[in-house]
C-alpha cells in the first residue's frame, strides 16, 4: 500500500519556510514558455526542491505536481524519470516518487570538490578583478547582509550564491566555470539548512575575501576561500548531527 501524499507547502510568503499549506489554497506556479515543457518542468521542480518547498523525503504526487505548474502529468513524469538519475528524487516500487534525502557522505564529497574548485577561482578572480568588479562584489555583500538581518534564510542563500556565480565570472576560466555550475544547484540546496547559523560568519569570510581580492592577493584569496569553504562544509556536518534548525 502506497504512503498518503504528503501536500505540498505554499511556497508565496512566509509558509515556504514553515514547510505548511497546501497547493490547494496556494496561488498556481505556471510553468514560464517557451521554453520546451519538459526541460522547464524539470527546472521547476528542482527549484522547488532547492528552496525547500518540497522537503526531503516528502511524497510526490504526479497530479498534484501538474496541477500546481500547470501542466499536463505527462512532462512531470518525464521530469521525475530524469530527476531520479540526478540524485534529486527517489522512485520506489509500488510507492511512487519521493524528495531524495541527501546522505552526509554526498554532501561532503561535493561541498569538498565545491572546495577545490572556488579556491581556485578565488585565486584568478583575485588577479582580473577592476575596481568596478570590486564594487559589486560589495554590492553583493550588503544583499547578502541585509538578508542576514532580516533572518531570511532563503535571501541570504540567494545572495550566497550571487556571490560566488560572480568570483567565478570573474575568474575569467570557463571551464572552471562550467564544472562549479554542474555543481552550484546541490550546493544551494545543502547550504539551505545552515544559512541561518552560518550567516553571520558566512558574511564576515565574505568581506575579508573581497578585501583580498581588492588587493589582487591571489594567495590570501584563496587561502581565505579554502577556509571559508571548508567551514561551510564542516557547518553542514555539525547541522546533520544535531538535527535540523526550526524552519519557521
Amino acid at each position: 500500500m502506497s504512503e498518503p501524499a504528503t501536500p505540498l507547502p505554499d511556497p508565496i510568503g512566509g509558509s515556504r519556510r514553515s514547510g505548511r499549506g497546501a497547493l490547494s489554497g496556494a496561488a498556481s506556479q505556471r510553468v514560464a514558455r517557451p521554453a520546451p515543457l519538459r526541460e522547464a518542468v524539470h527546472s521547476a521542480l528542482i527549484e522547488l526542491i532547492i528552496n525547500g518547498t518540497l522537503q526531503p523525503g516528502q511524497h510526490l504526487v504526479e497530479l498534484e505536481l501538474a496541477q500546481y505548474l500547470g501542466v499536463s502529468r505527462q512532462p512531470v513524469r518525464e521530469a521525475l524519470q530524469r530527476l531520479q538519475t540526478e540524485g534529486w528524487v527517489d522512485l520506489r516500487p509500488a510507492q511512487g516518487a519521493f524528495v531524495h534525502t541527501p546522505t552526509e557522505q554526498e554532501a561532503d564529497q561535493l561541498l569538498s570538490v565545491r572546495s577545490v574548485l572556488e579556491t581556485h577561482s578565488a585565486r584568478l578572480a583575485a588577479g582580473r578583478a577592476t575596481e568596478e568588479h570590486v564594487q559589486r562584489l560589495w554590492e553583493l555583500q550588503r544583499n547578502g547582509v541585509d538578508a542576514m538581518e532580516a533572518d531570511d534564510a532563503e535571501g541570504m542563500v540567494a545572495a550566497n550564491a550571487a556571490l560566488h556565480a560572480f568570483i567565478t565570472q570573474l575568474s575569467g576560466n570557463s571551464v572552471l566555470a562550467e564544472h562549479i555550475a554542474l555543481v552550484d544547484r546541490r550546493v544551494r540546496w545543502y547550504y539551505r539548512p545552515i544559512a541561518r547559523p552560518r550567516g553571520h560568519d558566512a558574511w564576515s569570510e565574505h568581506a575579508e575575501l573581497i578585501k583580498a581580492i581588492a588587493t589582487h592577493d591571489a594567495d590570501l584569496a584563496s587561502m581565505i576561500m579554502n577556509r571559508h569553504t571548508e567551514r561551510t562544509r564542516q557547518a553542514y556536518h555539525d547541522q546533520v548531527a544535531t538535527g535540523p534548525e526550526d524552519p519557521a
